[in-house]
């Protein structure tokens, strides 16, 4: 069979605390979003995105993930 097994796509939900500030951020975040789309969307469905392309933008993240790099910066 070509079609490898299908991954995981049980939701995984998660709660955190925000400070205000932030919390004003995002929503202006998808204020500006219905502004640039004509479509408004709840903080809540834009998050995982924003999440989403944030950890694909890190190359130092990808290249820990392909094993190109230890888990540790070396930061303390």
């Amino acid at each position: 069979m070509k079609l490898a097994k299908l991954p995981d796509r049980t939701p995984a939900k998660m709660s955190i605390v925000l400070a205000p500030s932030l919390a004003k951020r995002l929503r202006e975040y998808a204020d500006f979003y219905a502004e640039t789309y004509g479509s408004r969307e709840e903080v809540a469905e834009l998050i995982p995105f924003m999440l989403a392309a944030f950890l694909d933008s890190d190359a130092a993240f990808k290249k820990m993930r392909i094993g190109g790099a230890s888990s540790s910066s070396g930061r303390e």
